[in-house]
């Protein structure tokens, strides 16, 4: 086809062995059609095979497509291009559904922010609503890992496309090797040197989450009076999920339009059962195909496939390896855990604690003061990322070791006297201060297993000293990943705070400097005491602990 600038965009079509017209399903990527997704997906050969012609496209620039990619800056009207093109193939009966994870997801946001008269229902998964908070960004800091790869990845096709071998093999081979590179200042050598125009370089130079650029790109920025039927998927260990929890509750409410959300126990990718060290059993092997063809019947063909008459919102339980449906996504009241510590938490896991209710914090029995929790990050070894939603490998693992370090403060609960359910966000409140303008603070929530695995179920991070600057009164809150999770009896929870989550994010140097223009020769070692007790600002965790009465 040809956009209306007169780019021409190529795509494979699958069509139905049967007589038609049928509708069309449609996926934009960047990947080089032939993928087609089917990292998580089935192939379109089975979607077709249900009676739908399947449209996969290569995006301007990328695969065999002309033009030049530039990071989702033509999506909207080529996106709007295609689905009309799409509509007029020979069987089509005029009307599209979008599919689709990652860049794929939100092809399906900005086409639909065009609003084309044949798009009907879009199925978006793992987006960014908000580009900055939900994909470059989290609580401030630079996602250092996941934006290189994929940096690397899109250069080296870039490269491919070009004919340039030599670029195409470096690229490769950083690309697949350990991810060795300096951990404070996030900027690529070689990015500059064979990808200068890559979106990279512009994520890192604009820090600002207020800045235009962000504004531009955002699909919030356009969303306005977007209204359709859309089936929301996200993982508990996606980086992302924050923005499809952001979709989804846009369009929940305001939408006249049926929103479903499923959330499963997966990382970005795959979608199978076992995620990190955990196997999660059949229930957690992807059901997300079927739920689709049952959403397309629904609202493409006109069949019913009881949708209307079930739960909207389906999250997969970490503790019980089964799925709930609930009727909305759960936001009850939190529940406070109080920090308390005697000045010695990082020193063993015996020292910290999770308390129901505020305790006297530990004091010096010769001055009678409070004992501060400190510890001391060093650049030269920093608290290394594990597991969790924003490194490589992700998912559920065992830190035990990693809470044994000296730089790493725990605080854990008395083992839980009954079942204990916690689902929807969580926020932990530290009181804290620091010897340098600028600090981490990185945190991680677990499991703490009789057998004594520690099993980190949520993770959330937070860079201080810039948009998030030091205050008066030193509260800092860090919003963790969401989760549902049902503790069984026996276990213990555990709260882990440290200084740094690297390579996940650039190690701060402290000196309030940006990512970009650090130094790793400048990098300060930096000493952080966590306050808890009766101090006149406490440090807790919210918990969204649920009744079952309330599911």
């Amino acid at each position: 086809m040809y956009t209306r600038d007169r780019v021409r965009l190529d795509a494979d079509v699958y069509y139905p062995d049967a007589e038609g017209p049928f509708p069309v399903l449609l996926m934009r990527q960047p990947y080089g059609r032939a993928i087609a997704s089917t990292v998580v997906y089935a192939h379109p050969a089975w979607y077709a095979a249900h009676g739908y012609i399947v449209v996969i496209q290569d995006v301007r620039g990328r695969g065999t497509s002309e033009g030049e990619f530039h990071l989702f800056a033509h999506e909207i009207e080529d996106g709007a291009d295609t689905v009309e093109w799409a509509s007029q193939l020979p069987g089509s009966d005029g009307q599209v559904g979008m599919y689709g994870f990652s860049y794929q997801g939100m092809t399906q946001l900005y086409a639909a922010i065009a609003q084309p008269s044949a798009l009907r229902t879009i199925c978006p998964s793992m987006v960014a609503f908000d580009l900055y908070a939900d994909w470059a960004y989290e609580g401030g800091a630079f996602c250092y890992q996941n934006n290189l790869s994929w940096a690397l990845q899109l250069a080296s096709e870039t490269a491919r496309r070009q004919g340039d071998p030599e670029a195409y093999e470096a690229l490769y081979a950083v690309a697949h090797a350990p991810f060795k590179v300096d951990p404070v200042c996030p900027r690529s050598e070689l990015l500059e040197r064979l990808a200068p125009d890559s979106f990279y370089h512009d994520w890192l130079s604009n820090p600002d989450p207020t800045a235009d650029y962000w504004r531009r790109l955002s699909p919030k920025t356009y969303w306005g009076e977007v209204d359709l039927p859309m089936l929301h998927i996200g993982g508990w260990f996606d980086t992302h999920l924050r923005g499809t929890l952001r979709l989804y509750r846009s369009m929940a409410a305001r939408s006249s339009y049926l929103q479903h959300l499923w959330v499963g126990p997966w990382a970005h990718l795959p979608w199978g059962r076992r995620v990190g060290s955990v196997d999660y059993g059949p229930a957690a092997s992807s059901p997300i195909d079927q739920v689709q063809i049952r959403w397309f019947d629904q609202f493409l063909k006109g069949i019913d496939s009881e949708l209307m008459h079930e739960s909207p919102v389906h999250l997969f339980d970490l503790g019980t390896h089964q799925w709930r449906s609930l009727g909305a996504f759960p936001n009850p009241p939190k529940t406070p855990l109080w920090l308390a510590g005697n000045g010695l938490a990082a020193m063993g896991d015996e020292h910290g604690a999770l308390t129901p209710q505020g305790g006297a914090a530990g004091t010096d029995t010769d001055r009678g003061a409070a004992i501060p929790d400190s510890f001391v990050h060093d650049p030269w070894r920093p608290v290394p990322a594990l597991g969790g939603h924003a490194t490589v490998p992700p998912g559920p693992v065992d830190r035990s070791a990693l809470d044994s370090r000296t730089d790493v403060v725990t605080y854990t609960s008395e083992p839980l006297a009954d079942d204990l359910l916690i689902a929807g966000e969580i926020l932990v409140d530290v009181c804290c201060n620091a010897d340098t303008f600028s600090f981490d603070l990185g945190a991680a929530l677990s499991e703490v297993k009789p057998n004594g695995t520690v099993l980190q179920f949520t993770q959330g991070y937070l860079r201080i000293g810039t948009h998030y600057p030091a205050q008066p009164a030193p509260r800092y809150t860090i919003a963790l990943q969401p989760t549902c999770i049902q503790l069984p009896k026996g276990s213990a929870l555990r709260l882990s705070l440290s200084g740094a989550s690297s390579p996940a994010y650039p190690v701060n140097a402290g000196g309030g400097t940006l990512p970009a223009d650090s130094q790793l020769m400048e990098a300060r070692v930096i000493t952080v005491s966590v306050y808890s007790g009766t101090t006149d600002t406490p440090s807790r965790v919210m918990l969204p602990v649920v009744k079952s009465v309330d599911l």
